[in-house]
């Protein structure tokens, strides 16, 4: 199985968040992605785990 590799710009799409808000969670550890030179990087299946986990927090 190929991960999907998501940028900054298509994490706040999926979330419908502001790109400065996504930006502000993945610097601060609260969304889970990964740095490729200065870029910012998500898993997919790891965002969606984190959508489960943080659902069941509330």
């Amino acid at each position: 199985m190929v991960d999907q590799i998501l940028t900054l710009k298509e994490v706040a799409t999926y979330l419908k968040l502001a790109e400065k808000t996504a930006y502000r969670l993945a610097s601060e550890g609260k969304l889970p992605g990964f740095k490729v030179g200065g870029s910012w990087r998500f898993k997919r299946e790891d965002l969606e785990a984190w959508i489960e986990d943080n659902k069941s927090k509330q």
